[in-house]
């Protein structure tokens, strides 16, 4: 299962970790839609809006996380993010699962 999690409010840091289980490995049409989205957001971030991001790419884990003052519209590229990941966490059950915590 992926796990996702957001901290903040707004949002200022994003976690995921994990693989979907939908499908084998290079097959999975869950994790290849999560990768999309975490790489669109991260992008659109540091690339088209030149603000300011740490991008974190581990083994099985990525983490994004916004400086404390980062722009509204850097902050609505995460909460678009975690909009993106419910849904997707609703349309395939069991895949996905996102915490948002304000702490």
């Amino acid at each position: 299962m992926i796990t996702a999690r957001f901290t903040g409010k707004p949002i200022a840091s994003a976690s995921i970790s994990g693989h979907a289980g939908f499908a084998d490995y290079g097959h999975d049409v869950v994790c290849a839609a999560v990768t999309s989205a975490v790489q669109l957001t991260a992008n659109g971030i540091t690339e088209v809006l030149k603000a300011p991001c740490q991008v974190s790419v581990l083994q099985d884990k990525i983490v994004l996380t916004l400086p404390g003052n980062s722009t509204r519209e850097a902050q609505a590229f995460l909460e678009a993010l975690r909009l993106h990941l419910t849904v997707l966490s609703e349309d395939y059950p069991g895949t996905i699962e996102v915490f948002v915590s304000e702490v």
